[in-house]
């Protein structure tokens, strides 16, 4: 019976500060269940103290039937080849056999003498042992699923050569057909287009296994989860309450337990005020009348009880990210294009986005959606010194033909999907601040430490960039647009790493920026705010459309 038991788990960072308080909860066979919270609540620490990477400091955790885990670096892994990437998500026996084989195989090729052959035949029998036959079986369909090809011809295909949608769909294949009854998915959504969500949402809906994912895209979570595990902020560390409906009532459910709470913690103090005073009047009568000395001890006793049993659970702390995005005036044509193609993907294509315009640019992956905010990040075709893009970020050149240019005043700040920022790594957020750049004034620390709070980056303060969270980063990068001046803004999926708070807070930045904004998305949610549609087709072209178009690319 596959089940997921979490009792009383309670986990603290290296640095001492807690961050899991208590936590109890418990998903049912068979139910696909969300984990959702802010950014750094423990989101993904909780799958990895499920897992059993990591060991609670209190508390336990039992999970019914075998498990596998699909961890976040799954998307965009650049090292080792396609039969690696699957081997990473299999079982411990079956990787330490299919090395073995290899090992044999590399000493074949230098001896052939009898132990060599022996020591090989003895591994081939091992791998067969640990089901290596039967995983290449496996193997086969899900490739075939995947990337329309069969496992032989592209099993020693590098993995750096597949998009992040294609790594990440080759591990979901994998993990929904196989044996395991237990699946654990952090962020499985991320680098999918909206066809692969589709697909994901209906293997959610239809499996029997029992699954707890992480995931922020707000459509998939309506459409999929069964239950909502919510992990709500806390000064002791996040504690878990569990909604057991859909995404869709989960916000109303959860203002309702607000109110509760409150209302629990009002009636809780008011007791405690009453015991107060009626101890305090008994000690004032006990004083002249002996007869009230047994009343007023057991009040004392009762106030005793009741302050031992505490209060109830605390409100938890709703976090509250402020995005000031302010941008600018411009030229009236933001963006001009004249019959641009993106070198090997993209046909030639004349549009031009009006200042203020919010277009989303949708698309399958690798259709050159990212490629063209790159373009237009690094100032466009001959770029004026005006147009040159705000921060540090080195923005690669993009190969092309035609023209894609900016218009007056018009300033590019980049947010980079992969949030690869070399610019800032090594850094604390409290130096990058400090420092400035070319565009941005540098700031002091207390100053430095308000902006960070309204982005509820405060505790974060002291990190190094490369250590925070996919969302803490997201964060700060928007963080440093507004800063920046940019007046406009290019986003490659800004809302894949944000928590919900954080994705509502950035709708509501970009609602009141004075700028323009081009963002390419797979947010069916996020779309929802948007002007204008470019859809980049598999043939080449570049369609604009009146809503949004997530299939017949």
């Amino acid at each position: 019976m596959s089940h997921i038991d979490v009792q009383h788990v309670s986990f603290a960072l290296p640095d001492g500060r807690p961050l899991l308080a208590d936590v109890s909860f418990r998903i049912p066979e068979g139910a696909t269940a969300a984990l959702v919270g802010a950014n750094g609540a423990g989101k993904t620490t909780l799958l990895r103290l499920i897992a059993g990477d990591i060991a609670p400091m209190e508390g336990s955790i039992a999970c019914g039937g075998s498990m596998s885990f699909m961890r976040q670096f799954i998307g965009h892994m650049t090292d080792g080849s396609v039969r690696d990437l699957l081997l990473s998500v299999g079982p411990e026996r079956l990787r330490q056999a299919c090395e073995a084989v290899d090992a044999c195989e590399l000493a074949l090729m230098d001896s052939d003498e009898v132990d060599t052959q022996m020591a090989y035949a003895h591994a081939l029998a091992d791998y067969a042992d640990a089901g290596g036959y039967e995983a290449q079986v496996r193997w086969d369909e899900v490739t075939m699923a995947a990337l329309g090809l069969p496992y032989e011809q592209v099993r020693w295909r590098p993995v750096g050569t597949l998009s992040g949608g294609e790594q990440k769909r080759l591990v979901l294949e994998y993990l929904l057909r196989g044996p395991d009854d237990v699946l654990l998915l952090d962020e499985p959504d991320n680098y999918l287009d909206v066809p692969a969500k589709e697909w994901l949402e209906e293997q959610l809906r239809s499996t029997p296994k029992t699954v707890l994912l992480i995931s922020h895209d707000r459509e998939l979570l309506d459409r999929a989860a069964s239950h909502v595990v919510g992990l709500e902020l806390g000064a002791a560390g996040s504690t878990a309450w569990v909604h057991g409906g859909s995404f869709g009532s989960f916000q109303q459910a959860r203002s309702e337990r607000f109110a509760r709470l409150e209302e629990l913690r009002r009636r809780w103090d008011e007791e405690h005020a009453r015991l107060r005073a009626l101890v305090q009047a008994l000690k004032v009568k006990a004083t002249y009348n002996d007869g009230m000395a047994s009343r007023y001890q057991a009040a004392q006793t009762r106030l005793q009880k009741f302050q031992e049993a505490g209060p109830p659970i605390a409100v938890p702390r709703e976090q509250r990210v402020r995005m000031r995005l302010t941008g600018g005036r411009t030229a009236k044509r933001a963006i001009v294009l004249e019959q641009l193609a993106l070198d090997g993907l993209t046909k030639p294509v004349d549009q031009v986005v009006w200042f203020g315009e919010r277009v989303a640019v949708l698309g399958p992956n690798g259709s050159g959606k990212s490629h063209l905010l790159r373009l237009l990040a690094g100032g466009g075709t001959d770029p004026e010194p005006e147009h040159l893009p705000v921060g540090e970020a080195r923005v690669e050149p993009v190969r092309h033909a035609g023209i894609a240019r900016l218009g007056s005043r018009v300033r590019p700040g980049w947010f980079a999907q992969t949030h690869a920022r070399p610019d800032l790594a090594g850094r604390t957020l409290l130096e990058i601040l400090h420092r400035g750049d070319g565009h941005r004034a540098g700031m002091g620390r207390e100053q430095a430490s308000g902006v960070l709070s309204r982005y509820e980056l405060t505790p974060a303060a002291e990190q190094r960039f490369e250590t925070l969270s996919g969302g803490q980063q997201a964060r700060l990068q928007i963080l440093l647009l507004e800063l920046s001046g940019a007046t406009l803004l290019l986003l490659d999926e800004p809302t894949d790493n944000l928590d919900l708070a954080s994705a509502e807070a950035l709708e509501a930045g970009l609602a009141a920026f004075e700028g323009t904004v081009l963002a390419v998305t797979h947010d069916r949610w996020f779309t929802r705010g948007f002007d204008r549609y470019w859809v980049f087709r598999l043939d080449g072209s570049v369609v604009e459309t009146d809503e949004p178009v997530w299939s017949s690319w």
